[in-house]
Formats: C-alpha cells, structure tokens, sequence
C-alpha cells in the first residue's frame, strides 16, 4: 500500500466532505492535512526529480559523482585500512576462511603431468619407457595424477603451517600496500558502472518506505493544526 496516496486521499475526502456537508472544521483539518502531506510529498520527490524552476531538486542524482566519491571513501578509509586487514588476518579464524579448494580446482595441471612426463622420458628410465610405448604408455595417468595433485594440494593449503606462511606473506608491507590498491581499483572499476539513474534508484529502494512516512506525519500534524486552528476560530 502506498503511505503517500492513501493520506493523500483521506485527507482530500475531508475537504470534499467538510465543504459538502459545511463543516468548517473537518473541513480545515482536511485542508491543513492535505497541505502537509503534499508539501512532505513534494520534499521527498524533489530529493529524486528535478523539478524545473524549483532550485534544490533533484539532488540525488545531481549530487551523483560526490555520491560515487563517498562510497569510495567510505570503503577504503573505514572498511579496507591496512589496520583493518592486519586484524582480520590477526584474528584466529581470519585467514582459516580463506578456502583455496575453489581456486585450487580451477588451476589446470596438466602442463605439469606434461613436464613429468617428459622429465622422465629425459631421464635413465626414458629407453625402458620407449620399450612399452614411449610417452603415450603414460597417458591414461593423466587424470589420476591430476585429482591426486589437486587433492594433495588442497589438502597441503588447510594444514596449519601453509597458513602461517600464507599470513605471514600477506602482511609484509609490499604486499599489503598491493593489496590495498587491487582493492580500491575493484571498488573503482564497480563505481564506474554505476549510472545517474542506478544511484537514484539504490538510495530510493533503501529509505523509500522510511520517507512515505514524512507524508503520513505531515497530514497528521497538519490535521492537528487545522483542528486547533478552526477550534480557535470557531
């Protein structure tokens, strides 16, 4: 249900009514109620829109490069300083979630199956391999060695003393400062996609529901002063 209309609505039916039936006071708080709803109406529009001849409007999307500029600053001064990172690397179960298994299993190892094979074929044993078929006798190890070695290598990322160095390595200075700028080029490249209409429509989509609210209050507070008002008068 829409906040804005339905108060919209009931406190015109107030002024149609009040002035139908001559009632000076349902029809003053009817039309001070709709004067305060449609003027908090009006505010919360003209934060999204740009309304000709109205100096102010349409802020949000006009603002949007000091917008784009504040979430950028937001991200890498608050979230992603280098204290940051070094406590989360610090704490005991920062680095034991970084899963490699993913990337591990992504990572193609048959150059290396390749290399092994032909280190071997190089080697001693290469004339006793030429007598069962050469190289090609080694083929159909290939995805064992390959599951095997992903396995290995997964297994060899979750022990402890991986993780250690891992940290270790990560917090060198070089790498956290090389760290920090991969992060704020994602953060920027993300940014740059961003469009006028896409910031109008995230800040619309978070406090839309908070804002019909300012409708509601107005034609209650603007009813409330209809009310004193034609009491005063009458």
């Amino acid at each position: 249900m829409n906040k804005s209309l339905v108060t919209n609505v009931l406190a015109a039916i107030c002024v149609a009514l009040g002035y139908a039936l001559s009632q000076p006071i349902l029809f003053n708080v009817g039309l001070f109620a709709l004067s305060g709803a449609i003027t908090n109406w009006l505010a919360v529009y003209m934060l999204f829109e740009k309304v000709p001849g109205l100096y102010g409007s349409g802020v949000v999307p006009s603002r949007f490069e000091e917008f784009k500029a504040g979430i950028a600053h937001l991200m890498m001064k608050q979230f992603f300083t280098t204290e940051n990172i070094d406590r989360f690397l610090s704490e005991k179960e920062g680095i034991s979630q970084i899963d490699l298994a993913p990337v591990i299993d992504k990572v193609d190892l048959a150059p290396s199956f390749d290399a092994l094979v032909n280190t071997v074929a190089q080697s001693s044993f290469g004339g006793m391999l030429s007598m069962f078929g050469g190289t090609e006798a080694l083929m159909p190890l290939k995805e064992p060695f390959i599951e095997k070695m992903k396995a290995s290598l997964v297994e060899m990322s979750e022990s402890e003393q991986f993780r250690n160095l891992l940290k270790q390595e990560i917090e060198q200075p070089r790498v956290m400062a090389d760290l920090q700028t991969k992060i704020a080029n994602i953060v920027e490249q993300r940014l740059n996609e961003l469009t006028p209409q896409m910031v109008k429509q995230i800040v619309q989509e978070m406090i839309q529901t908070h804002l019909g609210w300012l409708v509601v209050w107005g034609g209650v507070f603007g009813g409330a002063i209809g009310l004193v008002a034609a009491l005063v008068q009458g």
